[in-house]
């Protein structure tokens, strides 16, 4: 899937770079493996959610739909990540998110 507009290509960079729970970010083949994530992420990001509400999203595909298991820490990390973006593309494109 290729997405046309910066935001949810930067939701999909980070999830594939940084949040990576079953670690394919070295794999060429696999650039794609988080793609159906960044849809809800992206709504969520939208609607000004929490680095906790982004997490606990994050950790519950990676424990309900990939069967690992729970690290909430690191998806506090990738939530900060994307909030960190997301305040920087606001100050630099407001409109982007809207």
């Amino acid at each position: 899937m290729k997405y046309e507009d910066e935001p949810h290509s930067r939701i999909n960079e980070v999830l594939h770079y940084i949040w990576d729970p079953i670690g394919v970010r070295g794999e060429p083949n696999a650039r794609d493996e988080y793609d159906s994530y960044v849809p809800h992420v992206y709504t969520l990001i939208q609607n000004a959610a929490t680095a906790e509400q982004i997490a606990d999203h994050l950790d519950k595909i990676a424990t309900e739909r990939m069967g690992l298991n729970s690290n909430i820490e690191h998806s506090l990390i990738t939530a900060h990540t994307l909030l960190d973006w997301r305040a920087t593309l606001l100050r630099k494109r407001p409109e982007i998110l809207g």
